[in-house]
Formats: C-alpha cells, sequence, structure tokens
C-alpha cells in the first residue's frame, strides 16, 4: 500500500466509528498491531492514527493508549459554555460581593457624564487619558509601556487574535505550549495559522524547544503565559524568562505574553527583559468582571501600527461604554482593589481544593484560580468529565487544551472560581469520590 493511502485507511476507521462499530471510549490497538492487522507499515499506521486526532476522532493518552472520542469531531471547536443547571468548575470567572457595587457605581459615574469617552466612540485607540491610564495600570517591575503603544480590544481573545494575526499570516507557524488556552486554539484554526507545540518543563516553554522548533521552518512568533499557565499553573522563574528573553534577541521572534492572570501574582512581565520583541495583552474579565470589559494590547513601537490595523480589519474594536468603564476602573482604582480581594479569594479556594484532594495527584501553582487533577489509571480524562457531568459538574478534560489532541494526558482541569465555596467544597467531595470509587454507586 502506498504510503499516500493512509487517509484511505483513516476513511474506513472512520466510517467504523460512524456506523458504531467503534464506539466513544474504545480503545484502538497499538499502532504495530494495528498496522499487521490492516496489512499496512507500521509507519503508516502511525500517520493514520495522526489524522484520525487531528479530524477530532480519536485522542491519545500517554502511556494508555488511543481512544475513540467522547465528542468526536471537535479537535480545534471552541468549548461550549456549560449548562446551565451544572456547577461551573470549567470557566475561570471569579464573582465577588463586591462587585456588584462596583458596577452600580461604575454605572451611576457613566451616567452621571464623568466620563471623556463618549459611548459612540468605536477603535482601538481610546483617547490620550484612557491609554496613559492603561500603560500606568500594567505597569509594573521594571516594565513601563508607552500610552502611544496601547490599543484596545473588546476583550482578552480578540486582543489575542489581533496579535496573532499580526505576526502570522495564513498559513504561518506560531509556537504555543503543547497544553495551552482553548480559545487561542480555535482562533488560530480560523486565521489559518499552525500552532506548534513547544517541550516544556515544570517552569513552562523550554528555550530550546523554540529554536528547535524556528531552525525547522521558521515560526512568525510565540504565544506563551509565563505566570499561571492555562491549564497547568506553571509559572516560569526570573531565570527563565530572561533565557526566553535572549532567545527572542538571538531569532528575532516576537512573543504574545498573555498576562491575563498575572494580577494573581507579583511576577516580572517577559515584555519588561525584551520588551522590542513582546507584545504584552491583558483583559478586565478576569480582573473586574466579563460582562463589561475589554481587552488591552502593549506591544513594541515597531509594531503598533500592524496591530492597530490588525484589530480594525479583525473588527475587534471596543466599544465606547465599555471604554469608559474600563478607564474609571484603572483610573479610579476600582480594578486594583478587586484584583487584591480575588488573590485572596483565589488562595483561599486553592487551599480548600488541596485539603479535600490531599490523596489525589493535583498540579498547579497556589495563588491561580485553576487545578490540574491527574486521574487514577481506573478513568480516562474525557471519561472522567462526563461523568461528572451526569452528576452536574462541568469540568474539561486535557483533550481541550491540547494542541495535539492526540497526545493529551490523562488529566482534568477544575476552575475553582465560580461556585460559592459551599458549592465548590461539596463538588470537590464528589469528584474525589468519582476519581477513587469510594461510594458502591459510583460505577460508570
Amino acid at each position: 500500500m502506498r504510503s499516500s493511502d493512509y487517509r484511505d485507511v483513516a476513511d474506513a476507521v472512520a466510517a467504523e466509528i460512524a456506523a458504531g462499530a467503534l464506539r466513544p471510549g474504545d480503545r484502538l490497538p497499538p499502532q504495530r498491531d494495528f498496522a499487521y492487522a490492516r496489512g499496512i507499515a507500521v509507519s503508516t499506521a502511525s500517520r493514520v492514527y495522526a489524522e484520525l486526532g487531528r479530524r477530532g476522532l480519536v485522542t491519545g493518552e500517554v502511556g494508555r493508549g488511543t481512544f475513540v472520542r467522547s465528542e468526536p469531531g471537535r479537535a480545534v471547536m471552541l468549548q461550549p459554555d456549560p449548562p446551565p443547571a451544572a456547577l461551573d468548575l470549567q470557566r475561570t470567572h471569579s464573582r465577588l460581593p463586591e462587585q456588584d457595587a462596583v458596577l452600580a457605581e461604575t454605572l451611576a459615574a457613566l451616567a452621571r457624564g464623568a466620563s471623556e469617552i463618549s459611548f459612540n466612540q468605536y477603535g482601538p485607540d481610546g483617547t490620550p487619558r484612557a491609554r496613559a491610564a492603561a500603560a500606568g495600570f500594567l505597569a509594573g517591575d521594571g516594565y513601563a509601556p508607552q500610552p502611544a503603544d496601547i490599543l484596545f480590544t473588546g476583550n482578552g481573545r480578540q486582543a489575542l487574535a489581533a496579535a496573532l494575526a499580526a505576526l502570522a499570516p495564513p498559513g504561518g507557524r506560531i509556537g504555543c505550549e503543547p497544553l495551552t488556552y482553548p480559545s487561542v486554539r480555535g482562533i488560530a484554526s480560523r486565521l489559518g495559522i499552525t500552532l506548534v507545540p513547544l517541550a516544556m518543563d515544570a517552569e513552562g516553554v523550554c528555550p530550546d524547544a523554540i529554536l528547535q522548533a524556528h531552525r525547522g521552518t521558521p515560526l512568525g512568533g510565540v504565544y506563551l503565559q509565563p505566570t499561571l499557565q492555562n491549564p497547568l499553573g506553571t509559572t516560569m522563574s526570573p531565570g527563565r524568562r530572561a533565557e526566553i528573553a535572549r532567545v527572542l534577541e538571538t531569532t528575532g521572534l516576537t512573543a504574545i505574553e498573555d498576562a491575563v492572570y498575572s494580577f494573581l501574582a507579583d511576577t516580572q512581565p517577559l515584555a519588561s527583559l525584551a520588551p522590542d520583541r513582546t507584545i504584552l495583552i491583558d483583559s478586565l474579565s478576569k480582573r473586574v468582571m466579563p460582562a463589561l470589559t475589554i481587552g488591552l494590547i502593549a506591544g513594541p513601537p515597531h509594531l503598533t501600527d500592524r496591530l492597530a490595523a490588525s484589530v480594525r480589519q479583525g473588527a475587534w474594536t471596543a466599544l465606547g461604554l465599555s471604554l469608559a468603564a474600563g478607564l474609571h476602573w484603572m483610573a479610579g482604582g476600582s480594578a486594583a482593589t478587586l484584583a487584591q480581594a480575588k488573590r485572596r479569594d483565589a488562595a483561599s479556594r486553592q487551599a480548600l481544593a488541596r485539603e479535600i484532594l490531599a490523596d489525589l495527584t493535583v498540579v498547579g501553582d497556589p495563588r491561580a484560580y485553576h487545578l490540574w487533577l491527574e486521574l487514577p489509571e481506573t478513568w480516562r480524562a474525557e471519561a472522567f468529565a462526563a461523568a461528572a457531568l451526569r452528576r452536574g459538574i462541568a469540568l474539561l478534560p486535557a483533550t481541550a487544551f491540547a494542541v495535539n489532541p492526540g497526545h493529551a494526558p490523562n488529566a482534568v482541569r477544575l476552575a475553582l472560581s465560580t461556585p460559592s465555596q459551599e458549592e465548590l467544597s461539596g463538588a470537590l467531595r464528589m469528584l474525589r469520590r468519582l476519581a477513587l470509587a469510594e461510594d458502591d454507586q459510583i460505577v460508570e
């Protein structure tokens, strides 16, 4: 059989899945056994499995094998919102009692006309005062972006989309963590950009991995989450940030630094170490509230015009009401006050989760609003997520974060921020019993 015929074999397996001959959760044979059974080379079998993973039909779990997906065909789809009746351990939006008062005060102030920004305003540039306020708001620990280089978008995802589009054309390549923010996968797919997974360790992406990927086929840039990485919760040390900065300077690559979770931890921005090679993006969704938010872009001067054009061309510009509210929060101190309250809240929820899940393997930073739960061998991640949902708890399996869905670890991410602490405690205890199969009635 010619090596190009691997697609024919993949089509045959896909047909078996569609017909129900292979059902969700079924394990495919090892590639060598599959090759023997189908009369093909082992190298061809490897390409078949990769093609099935690309189509979103199977998922490979490290050390466990390849399984038919519970929800075939969603390899690059954005994850849906959790069902309305489910307890949300899927999204990382926090809601504190103080937020209602902040919103009420903000709307009252804007209604009195206490804003220089017209509600009819539309564009990425804001006003000089808004840019200055945002630059001051983002500054810290050796980092001081220039107001002239600040741009505004409707939210953080739009800021990310604009930065990706500015760095890579359709068909271009962007390096990123192998497990990453799910939305970046969908955005890159729609922009025609290929994400290249970069090896990482306990501190984040390895500098040599960037060099190796760039030597093979040049990258357009890299997307990194140096602080409280989503989903693993890793935070780069100062030494690792300095190494990454040197790689950026050596290669001439530009990094998109996702700083959305940085308000929960005191860390030095990568942008402070490589200011000419870093686009920092942030938003007020996590810091303040998602319902009325803006995205922030702080790039090097030589990229400002290109980034602004990307924002306009993508129709990702912020609206006047959101700009006015954002300026009110940044300049008036509400955003900083809420950030401090959320730091305390996140630490409290982490402590609660780690206490309840003490006899399971969890990974993450005690300052983060999310936690990575490695599952016992008796479970597969997608089956565990489905079982949790049947018990009214929505969470995300590792495949939701994997750049290559065929190589996802056997783990789930727990977002700790949305429920009340009482609800969170009950949900975590249920998940612990489910993971350890301690309840005789918990049989899947």
